[in-house]
């Protein structure tokens, strides 16, 4: 099996500015050997004509694409992921704009279907933003490919990001999504929630039930339903006296017509150097060139 590495990793504050703790991060990157990397809180990337992004480029041996006001970026290997198409227009409303890019698979030829990369980060304080970025990020799930004369073809699509909120129950081994009281912090109590019915105070999973609901699937939940793995839906941030239990919050989602192509997902620890963890999703890339190829799968997964 041909694998194709993703990662997604939010890492806190892009390293607070320090060489030696960026320089650490590469490292340990650079060992889960990514194809593609959705990366979060860019800050300062683009500053001193972009330094630190090219300084990222060159530890990973991946290409940068720096989202707009250095909050999001998309690294990618271009001999495994061929860029075709930019998305400088990401919708309106995004407090962290996110970086969006049409890709070819290589080794699936230049017949294949293209598929769709996006790297975001969901409003940190706000549910009613979230739930606004989300429905924008559902634009990316809504996307055809023509090509030749016939027919237009769904256009699958691979998101990674924080979320700022919390997976919808009911997948055994998923953490619990806490209790208003369990979050000490009065403010962080409203950032993680939202009024719910009688004006009470529940916990926010609203983006997970609304890309869910246009048709992408959390990659960590397939994984641990579909293949028994229940340890893909390790924490991916700790416990904290501000934020409360620890919680899945960075996620990865794929078009259900990826789905197949789905081999592992797992939230790797990467010793204090970050405040969330780093997530790991295998595809299967011979999976993945005969989904690219094959236009009914793709027209089935609509």
């Amino acid at each position: 099996m041909q694998e194709v590495n993703i990662l997604c990793c939010n890492f806190e504050n892009n390293g607070f500015g320090d060489p030696a703790r960026r320089a650490k991060m590469y490292k340990l990157l650079a060992e889960l050997e990514p194809h593609v990397l959705f990366r979060q809180e860019m800050w300062d990337a683009a500053d001193d004509g972009s330094g630190i992004a090219y300084e990222m480029e060159h530890a990973l041996g991946l290409r940068c694409w720096l989202g707009p006001e250095s909050c999001t970026a998309l690294l990618v290997d271009t001999n495994v992921f061929r860029p075709l198409k930019e998305w400088p227009c990401t919708g309106p409303m995004w407090t962290q704009p996110p970086t969006a890019l049409t890709f070819q698979y290589a080794p699936a030829g230049p017949a294949a279907v293209p598929l769709l990369l996006v790297s975001y980060h969901l409003n940190y304080a706000s549910s009613a933003l979230r739930t606004v970025e989300a429905e924008w990020l559902t634009t990316w799930n809504d996307q055809k490919w023509r090509g030749g004369d016939g027919p237009a073809i769904p256009l699958p699509a691979v998101f990674g990001g924080d979320n700022n909120s919390f997976p919808v129950p009911g997948s055994e081994g998923d953490p619990a999504v806490p209790a208003l009281l369990e979050i000490e912090d009065r403010p962080h109590r409203v950032h993680r929630s939202r009024v719910g019915t009688g004006g009470t105070r529940i916990m926010d999973t609203c983006p997970d039930d609304i890309l869910r609901s246009a048709g992408m699937e959390d990659v960590a939940r397939h994984v641990a339903e579909a293949k028994g793995e229940r340890s893909a839906l390790r924490p991916t941030v700790y416990a904290s006296p501000t934020h409360g239990p620890a919680a899945r919050i960075d996620r990865v989602y794929v078009s259900r017509a990826l789905l197949p192509a789905v081999a592992s997902a797992e939230s790797v620890d990467p010793a204090g150097l970050s405040d969330h963890h780093v997530l790991l999703v295998k595809l299967d890339g011979d999976a993945l060139s005969e989904i690219l190829c094959a236009e009914g799968q793709l027209r089935k997964g609509e």
